[in-house]
């Protein structure tokens, strides 16, 4: 039975109130998929990301994570990707520039987390705030890999803009806010491949064997 009646009304079992709730979820996390990311909204990129494609594309990186990674947990990078900006879907994605604080955005993607979690069940809402609160700490090897696939993934995105526009936007800061700070090994590769590839096409020449050429597709 689905359902009782209880004083002349019908009262939810508890499986279908679980899958309402399971719904709700689903549809707060839909609002990623239209949420544009504040750093490109406030350089005035037209048809920017949303943090959807932002996490999948993290998430498909932490695939190709290997063995020259920190031995880290893939299956667990792949996760934790998935779920380190979720809470956007209800504070939006708030930036230093939006007047909020440090300890207010914590504060905030904390209390969004833990209502989101409690939309899914215990056992799996429990496993996305653990993940959540290992990237927030950045004590594990792979909350820190994570952070430099969050960095990587924005700084190749700032590259993809600038080839966009041809070159008539420049988007140096993003990469200056990230110098110095890869830790993970495999991702410092990417990275070094991705500023040669950028140094190519900001400095036209007749590349080296060993150098990517600069396309414009």
């Amino acid at each position: 039975m689905f359902c009782e009646l209880k004083n002349n009304s019908y009262i939810m079992s508890s499986t279908e109130e679980s899958q309402s709730s399971v719904l709700e979820f689903f549809m707060l996390v839909g609002k990623l998929k239209h949420l544009k990311r504040t750093g490109w909204v406030l350089r005035d990129i037209s048809e920017c990301e949303d943090v959807a494609g932002h996490m999948y594309r993290m998430s498909i990186m932490a695939f190709l994570l290997d063995d020259t990674s920190l031995n880290v947990n893939r299956e667990r990078c792949i996760k934790m990707a998935l779920v380190h900006d979720i809470s956007e879907c209800i504070v939006g994605d708030l930036t230093p520039f939006c007047g909020v604080s440090k300890e207010e955005k914590h504060k905030k993607e904390m209390e969004a987390m833990k209502r989101l979690c409690s939309l899914v069940g215990e056992k799996v809402g429990q496993e996305f705030l653990d993940l959540f609160k290992e990237y927030e700490e950045q004590q594990t090897d792979e909350a820190k890999t994570v952070k430099d696939l969050d960095k990587f993934d924005m700084i190749l995105q700032a590259f993809e803009y600038e080839k966009q526009s041809q070159f008539s936007v420049n988007l140096q800061d993003f990469f200056n806010s990230t110098e110095g700070t890869f830790q993970n090994p495999l991702i410092l590769k990417w990275v070094e491949e991705l500023k040669l590839k950028r140094s190519n096409c900001l400095q036209p020449s007749i590349p080296k064997p060993s150098e990517p050429e600069c396309d414009q597709k």
